[in-house]
């Protein structure tokens, strides 16, 4: 069986500098991984990176953790990191493999029902949708996006519709409005 965490390291640490990585992802013990963000946004995106992977369990703790951070992520200590551990094991037998665990528990299952809900828009996303989501999100226009695809700016949008595009860019917003909550 191939080892496919160290794909999954390379794709999660390759930004230059993500936004609110306090510390690089590291593989903790076999097939888990393990960083720590302090960033919402940050956090969903890597979420939503994870989910259209399609082949992790996620678990997010929130909570305070020890500070000062060490520098392995590995040797991290706090809430999180205990709530962490535990919403990987719940994620297991989740619907959708992630789960939210916080001191604030309505606050956590908030968060986990909104990455639920796109996790349903993610999963029926085609490759064409995918192609047309990936370009919007570089900043392309649905024009520009045409020309590049070789298809009708019309396609472009029927393309974006079909892949809930819209809806992933409004889950995206309310998940971090809701974990900044949660974490508060």
């Amino acid at each position: 069986m191939t080892d496919l965490v160290p794909e999954l390291l390379n794709s999660l640490n390759r930004r230059p500098r993500r936004t609110g990585l306090l510390r690089r992802f590291e593989r903790t013990a076999g097939d888990e991984v393990q960083g720590v963000l302090s960033d919402a946004r940050a956090t969903i995106d890597v979420i939503v990176q994870l989910l259209r992977m399609d082949r992790w369990y996620i678990g997010l703790g929130i909570g305070d953790v020890a500070e000062p951070l060490p520098r392995s992520t590995r040797a991290g200590s706090g809430e999180a990191f205990v709530a962490a551990r535990e919403a990987v094991n719940r994620a297991k037998s989740s619907p959708h493999h992630i789960n939210v665990i916080g001191q604030n528990a309505r606050g956590a299952e908030q968060v986990e029902t909104v990455l639920w809900l796109m996790a349903s828009v993610l999963r029926r996303r085609s490759e064409r949708g995918w192609a047309v989501a990936d370009l919007l999100g570089e900043g392309l226009s649905r024009r520009e996006i045409g020309v590049k695809l070789g298809i009708s700016q019309s396609a472009v949008t029927q393309r974006a519709q079909a892949a809930g595009v819209v809806e992933e860019q409004r889950g995206r917003v309310l998940a971090a409005e809701l974990l900044e909550s949660a974490a508060a």
